[in-house]
C-alpha cells in the first residue's frame, strides 16, 4: 500500500517510517513531485492537517496524512499553538523560535505546556483525524542536542530529561506524535485485518 505523508520533513519522515509496518510504503511530498508551499491558513492545528491531506488528496490523487503540531503553552494563553513552526517569523527557524518562546517565558512561575499534534487522513475518499497529546513543562534554558523545533525546552511529564535529551526510542513512545501516530496504525492495521 502507498501512503503519502505530506511532509518534506525529514525529521518527522524518518520518525514515522520507523513506526510503520512493512507493507506500506511511505512516500513524501518529494516523492511525488508536490514541492509548492501548501497553504496553512486554518486557525486551528487540526484545520490545518485537514487543510494539507485534501490538497494532496485531490491534487494528486494519493491516499494521504498531513499533520500538525502545536506546542500549547499555559502562562501564554496556548500561544504558540497554530504558529509554532513560525512564531519568531516566516523563516520558519527552530532556533529562533526556541529563543523568542525562553525570552517569553523568562521570570514566568506557570511554566505548564503541551504539544499536541492532529493527523488527517483522507484514505478511498473519506477523511479521519486523529489527536495527541503530550503534556509536560517548559525549562529555563535549552537542554539537550537530540530532537528539533523546542524539544530543548520541553520536559514531558515524569521525565527528569528533555525531549532532545532522551533517545528518539523513547521520544517516539511517550510523544504526542508518537501517540496521534499509534492511532493512525491502529486504524490502517484494524482496517487491513478487515479487508482480508
Amino acid at each position: 500500500m502507498k501512503l503519502v505523508f505530506a511532509t518534506h520533513n525529514q525529521h518527522k519522515l524518518k520518525e514515522i517510517q520507523a513506526l510503520l509496518p512493512k507493507n506500506i510504503q511511505l512516500l513524501s511530498l518529494t516523492d511525488i513531485g508536490c514541492e509548492e508551499d501548501i497553504p496553512e491558513t486554518a486557525p486551528t492545528i487540526e484545520g490545518n492537517a485537514i487543510l494539507k491531506a485534501k490538497y494532496v488528496a485531490e491534487r494528486y490523487g494519493y491516499d494521504v496524512f498531513a499533520d500538525d503540531t502545536g506546542l500549547e503553552v499555559d502562562a501564554l494563553n496556548g500561544a504558540p499553538g497554530v504558529f509554532s513552526a513560525r512564531y519568531a517569523g516566516q523563516q520558519k527557524s527552530d532556533t529562533d523560535n526556541l529563543a523568542l518562546l525562553l525570552s517569553n517565558m523568562k521570570g514566568v512561575q506557570n511554566r505548564k505546556a503541551q504539544f499536541r499534534t492532529v493527523i488527517a487522513l483522507s484514505l478511498d475518499g473519506a477523511l479521519h483525524t486523529f489527536e495527541g497529546i503530550a503534556r509536560g513543562s517548559i525549562t529555563e534554558a535549552p537542554i539537550g542536542g537530540n530532537g528539533f523545533g523546542y524539544d530543548p525546552a520541553f520536559l514531558p511529564e515524569g521525565y527528569t530529561q528533555t525531549f532532545a535529551q532522551i533517545s528518539a526510542d523513547e521520544k517516539n513512545r511517550i510523544s504526542h506524535r508518537g501517540k496521534t501516530f499509534e492511532q493512525l496504525l491502529r486504524f490502517l492495521k484494524e482496517r487491513a485485518r478487515n479487508a482480508s
